[in-house]
């Protein structure tokens, strides 16, 4: 052995070659799911997946599907928020729409979780629109 250790190899064009191959060997899906959970790391932003019932938390994600749904006769404007670790669900009471909350939009959403039919619900969070030009 020429007195290389394992962790020199790995950082070196070899250990290059190998992240490459695992980038072109995973699904896009998962790839989308890695750069999301970066980006909350990023920003300060707690994952989705790590968050309980009743905690104040800010999570960061993808918009997935925004749907139009009244609950008990009053207008309810429900989006899913995707951070590449879990699902939240995002409901503002009260709204028919709101301008730039679509599929496909990142966001930033501040408030308190709850659960409710076994998944994590936030009502009438505060919310940050991520720019168009950085998605």
């Amino acid at each position: 052995m020429t007195g290389v250790t394992r962790e020199q190899r790995s950082t070196g064009p070899r250990g290059r070659f190998r992240r490459f191959l695992e980038r072109l060997s995973t699904s896009e899906e998962d790839l989308r799911s890695e750069d999301l959970r970066q980006e909350a790391e990023g920003r300060g932003c707690a994952r989705i997946c790590d968050c309980v019932d009743r905690d104040q938390v800010r999570v960061t994600g993808t918009l997935r599907t925004v749907t139009l749904r009244p609950r008990a006769g009053v207008p309810t404007l429900e989006a899913e928020l995707f951070d590449g670790s879990a699902a939240l669900d995002v409901v503002w009471l009260g709204r028919r729409a709101i301008a730039g909350i679509e599929p496909g939009r990142k966001l930033i959403v501040q408030g308190r979780i709850t659960t409710s039919r076994g998944r994590p619900v936030m009502f009438n969070p505060k919310y940050e629109l991520r720019p168009l030009g950085q998605e």
